[in-house]
């Protein structure tokens, strides 16, 4: 399949950067250059920018029966090129062709339910003090949204923010990732070719500082939406305070596992491992600690190891392969200062950890066993196939661990005690909690974390209430 080079999309038409510029992508699985992205430079920014107003003035105006209708067309194409789409995903993100596929299509579903949503905005009528007087409560699109989106789910990541956008009538000019620029360009070109009016959507890629520095403060902006790293979420969460810019943040986390005395082992190891090693690990909700209880420890860990030995890595164009690489050489180093920092301390690597061949970002799937709560592991998320086991003797030990840090994203915990779930489910401080089973971050369930790891939602109908004004309107009869 041919990789295309991808351009900035205007009010409405495909285009390369005013100056020219582009940036190489490369494939993780060779390491070779496949394409060019454009790079967009202040000209291109102002274009984006002013053609996002004009689109917002034809949308707020458009019925949602209408923007319902759009949407719909967006997500029937994106199932009919699912398959297209997701060999382009999987030469420059690396996630193996199935788990490719998979994002595109789950990307209709959620184009589908906030489509469906969007009819749901209501308003309500308060009953009045003066019965001359009617009062209402009206809610309308905020403005033109800027939204900043990761590499590790390219599609996944705008579609949510799109979505929410569009359904509500407001228009966005998306800062897609660099590193893999043809997922996200895939996903606008459906909405396009649906029939949405010229500058609702906007595309841009090119230096992510200088984009959101410039795209933030500009007036015409009335939100940002932002999932990437919880360090430059607060940079730019601090930055869209300044100028009185409501914010939706979907930060970093390090979901914690708690495998309790009486949990289902195979059950365990089956979902939380296939979620552990789910696109190399890249994962904001990836479950990273792994706490279990003393009398099982010994079993548990040896079984996951076995997941973790018997998973095919490679090429993820290659049929059979369940682990592709990492995105980029970065997370490599990572993971070696992960493991070994983690073996300077104490703990025994029992799978894994060490990179497979000299091309390509591939690195085993990786089990440490006896990690100590000083590792770097247990404390900073590894963003990668690494799972990390400790023991634990009580419940209460497990909870504390999990709520230390600051993150609170997601978290997974298998029991076949009602109380114990029932104390999980009061006590883990985590935005989204899974029990026996894998996530299922389906897009009418609330999306988002608590402490560190952001604010606001990107799924369920919490997620329309960030792209929405609410105003009071009194009306006397004369």
């Amino acid at each position: 399949m041919t990789y295309p080079h991808t351009q900035l999309f205007i009010d409405g038409q495909w285009q390369d950067a005013a100056d020219g510029r582009s940036l190489a992508v490369f494939n993780p699985a060779s390491g070779q250059e496949i394409g060019r992205v454009a790079h967009a430079g202040k000209p291109d920014l102002d274009r984006a920018l002013a053609a996002a107003q004009k689109g917002f003035e034809t949308w707020r105006d458009t019925p949602a029966a209408e923007r319902s209708k759009i949407m719909r067309r967006a997500a029937a194409l994106m199932r009919e090129r699912a398959g297209d789409i997701a060999g382009l995903l999987t030469q420059e993100q690396g996630k193996p062709l199935a788990e490719a596929k998979g994002e595109a299509i789950a990307s209709a579903d959620i184009i589908e339910w906030f489509a469906e949503e969007g009819f749901r905005v209501y308003g309500r009528v308060v009953p009045s003090r003066n019965l001359a007087v009617r009062q209402l409560v009206v809610k309308d699109p905020v403005g033109p949204v800027a939204a900043f989106t990761p590499w590790n789910f390219p599609i996944n990541q705008a579609v949510r923010k799109m979505s929410a956008a569009l359904a509500t009538g407001c228009s966005i000019i998306v800062k897609a990732p660099e590193e893999t620029p043809a997922g996200p360009a895939a996903l606008v070109k459906a909405f396009a070719d649906a029939g949405v009016p010229a500058g609702v959507i906007g595309l841009v890629y090119g230096n992510p500082a200088e984009i959101s520095g410039y795209l933030i403060p500009h007036p015409i902006i009335r939100k940002i939406t932002f999932t990437g790293s919880t360090p430059v979420g607060k940079q730019l969460a601090a930055l869209a305070g300044q100028h009185m810019k409501r914010a939706t943040m979907e930060l970093g986390g390090h979901a914690p596992v708690i495998v309790a005395e009486d949990a289902d082992v195979a059950l365990a190891v089956k979902t939380a491992g296939g979620a552990k090693f789910r696109n190399a690990g890249q994962v904001c909700i990836s479950p990273t600690r792994f706490l279990v209880h003393e009398s099982i420890r010994n079993e548990f860990a040896a079984a996951l190891v076995k997941h973790a030995q018997g998973l095919k890595v490679g090429d993820g164009m290659t049929d059979g392969i369940q682990m592709g690489p990492l995105a980029n050489p970065r997370r490599l180093t990572a993971m070696a200062e992960f493991t070994q920092d983690a073996v300077e301390r104490g703990a025994r690597v029992a799978a894994g950890g060490e990179r497979i061949g000299q091309s390509g970002n591939f690195w085993a799937p990786t089990v440490l066993v006896d990690v100590p709560l000083e590792a770097k592991v247990f404390n900073d998320e590894p963003f990668g196939p690494m799972a990390a086991i400790r023991s634990f003797n009580t419940l209460d030990e497990a909870i504390a661990e999990a709520n230390r840090l600051p993150f609170g994203l997601a978290g997974y915990a298998y029991t076949r005690s009602l109380k114990n779930a029932h104390a999980l489910s009061q006590r883990l401080e985590v935005g989204m909690l899974w029990i026996n089973q894998p996530a299922a971050p389906w897009p009418e369930m609330p999306f988002g974390g608590l402490k560190d790891s952001g604010y606001g939602s990107e799924g369920g109908p919490e997620a329309l209430e960030a792209y929405l004004n609410t105003r009071s309107v009194s009306i006397m009869n004369v």
